[in-house]
């Protein structure tokens, strides 16, 4: 019997390790990941928790909710100084989408969630200052350094860049913000607080910040949607953080969406005694 010629599939192995050690793709990677879901409801005292489903412990981009801490930097070292100061005008240098070619403060950009507003905070705190809060705050992987090669850490670093927090973290964030425990001025949390966006879930008064951003580079088509934030209903008062990931088109950015999807859920997620 003939035998089976092996060279072709030596020399096959040889080209695949050769790959695999110079770093080039041995596979398609340009498909996406699984998509992702998390819903996670902690009491805000006792921490214990009240809901969870799904995948919780995944660091991801927080996108626009890292405006809540910026919110502490900001009023801590006086950059902002209350709800309505300080208003900035927009400048053409800015590029910002059109619905953001306007003058903005405090309320305004927590509830439009303007971007060219959190990177003039942090042009005005300056790289070392920026990196020491975030580190202080001990928040997610605390990695503000930005895309390799891009020196965009102080602009950029939380929207789909170095920066990630799972929603686990997102949840004992804000359970340490409303207990006062971080390490800012009074002040500094009471004026985050105030500028919330506020809302209502049946009987609930919701007060939280939406996240919307694109996944990976072109090849990977998964939006991510946050919302996390705190609610409470007579004396009861919960934290929450809720994260989509997937594929799915609409109309609305993801970080609404995932909003309006569990504020209409919230009521039914925990018990109600």
């Amino acid at each position: 019997m003939r035998q089976l010629d092996r060279r072709p599939f030596v020399f096959a192995l040889v080209i695949y390790l050769l790959a695999w050690l110079l770093g080039f793709p041995i596979r398609a990677q340009s498909a996406p990941l699984e998509d992702l879901e998390c819903t996670l409801i902690l009491d805000a005292a006792s921490g214990e928790t009240l809901h969870r489903q799904g995948i919780c412990d995944q660091r991801v981009s927080p996108a626009s909710t890292f405006k809540v801490p910026l919110a502490l930097i900001g009023y801590d070292v006086g950059i902002l100084s209350d709800e309505h100061t300080p208003a900035w005008g927009y400048k053409p240098e800015f590029k910002a989408v059109k619905r953001d070619q306007k003058t903005v403060d405090p309320t305004i950009w927590e509830k439009d969630s303007v971007l060219w507003f959190s990177r003039e905070i942090t042009r005005h705190l300056g790289s070392e200052r920026f990196a020491g809060y975030v580190s202080k705050f001990d928040y997610g992987n605390t990695d503000v350094s930005g895309t390799p090669g891009k020196n965009d850490g102080l602009t950029r670093s939380w929207v789909n860049s170095s920066l990630e927090i799972s929603p686990v973290e997102q949840a004992n964030f804000l359970r340490r913000l409303l207990a006062g425990e971080l390490p800012v001025s009074d002040r500094a949390h009471a004026m985050t607080k105030a500028i919330l966006p506020t809302f209502r879930s049946g009987g609930w008064t919701v007060q939280g910040k939406t996240g919307t951003t694109r996944l990976g580079d072109s090849a990977d088509k998964r939006s991510l949607g946050w919302f996390v934030g705190w609610a409470n209903r007579d004396a009861r008062k919960i934290v929450f953080a809720r994260l989509v990931i997937d594929t799915k088109r609409s109309d609305t950015p993801k970080g609404p969406q995932t909003r309006t999807i569990f504020l209409k859920e919230l009521p039914n997620l925990i018990n109600k005694e």
